[in-house]
Order: structure tokens, then C-alpha cells, then sequence
């Protein structure tokens, strides 16, 4: 038995989240972080590659390399997945997200990109690199849509929730 954290003993709860509150929580999860695991389809198979991104609700963007094979891989197949997760502490700590969706790569000033450049902060991107920040990169903005989340916390457990719950677009 856990003393510190006796809830994460079973049995454990089935009880979906609402809505509203499981999109929040999500939100939350991909909003304080900026990296993640982005998987594609690429020409000899899976892709996996860590990258940053920017939160705008449920929807990420990046900014990929030009040219590179996991660029190259969402223009034939925009269909991906990507994962994000807290540091993990023990069973009380889990708390992670396996998203599914697609990629719209939007290319420099057509609509969309001048709001993905908003979202994603290309600033400190370019300034890192040693580049000039007063204009942002003539690139494409990548932005994921989210089809269907999987969402894992174990906190919720304590509040009486099931701690897998599963998301899918409307």
C-alpha cells in the first residue's frame, strides 16, 4: 500500500472526464510544454523526432527544417502523431498525451501563417541562431490539428476519474 498516495491502489476508477474539463486539462498539459515526440510516415517508414512546438488551444505549430525527410513526409502523407509527458516521479506523477491528427503545412503569407508565426516564438528561435529577429523566417508554418488524443494523468484517479480518457474531434 501506498502511505504517501493511497489512491493510486486499486481499484481504480472508470469514470469519464467531461468534456470541457478533459479539453482543458489537455490544453494545459501541451501548453506548458514545447517539445514533444512528432512520429510521421516517412519513405523507409515511422519518423520520430524530437521537435519543439507551440501550443494554440488543442492545435500545435512548428516551424521544420526545409527539406528534411520528416517535412518531406507530411507534403505526401500529412497524417502524424506526436507525444508529450511530465517527468515521471512514480504512479501518482504520470501525466502524458499521444496525439492524433494531421499536419497543414502553410506556406510564408498565405492564410493561416501570419498567425502561426504569432503562436510559434520564432523571436528567440532566431535569435539563438545568431540571425537577425526583426522579421521572421520566409518559411512554412506547420500547424497539427488534433483528430483524437489519448490522455493519461493518474491524479485523476483521486478525483474519481478513469486515468486514461480519450478525446476526439466533434
Amino acid at each position: 500500500m501506498s502511505h504517501a498516495f493511497p489512491w493510486v491502489e486499486p481499484p481504480w476508477p472508470d469514470k469519464e472526464l467531461p468534456r470541457e474539463q478533459l479539453e482543458d486539462r489537455i490544453a494545459q498539459l501541451i501548453s506548458t510544454l514545447n517539445m514533444c515526440v512528432l512520429s510521421t510516415f516517412g519513405k523507409h517508414g515511422p519518423i520520430a523526432s524530437p521537435i519543439e512546438y507551440y501550443a494554440q488551444g488543442l492545435d500545435i505549430f512548428i516551424l521544420p527544417d526545409p527539406g528534411t525527410p520528416k517535412l518531406k513526409a507530411m507534403q505526401k502523407d500529412p497524417r502524424i502523431s506526436y507525444a508529450v509527458h511530465h517527468p515521471y516521479h512514480g504512479w501518482h506523477s504520470a501525466k502524458g498525451a499521444q496525439v492524433f491528427g494531421r499536419a497543414e503545412i502553410i506556406e510564408p503569407h498565405e492564410p493561416g501563417w501570419d498567425n502561426g508565426m504569432q503562436v510559434f516564438r520564432w523571436h528567440e528561435w532566431m535569435s539563438d541562431l545568431g540571425m537577425d529577429a526583426s522579421v521572421p523566417f520566409e518559411r512554412q508554418v506547420v500547424r497539427i490539428v488534433p483528430d483524437r488524443i489519448l490522455y493519461t494523468e493518474t491524479w485523476l484517479w483521486k478525483q474519481g476519474y478513469s486515468a486514461k480518457q480519450v478525446w476526439k474531434r466533434e
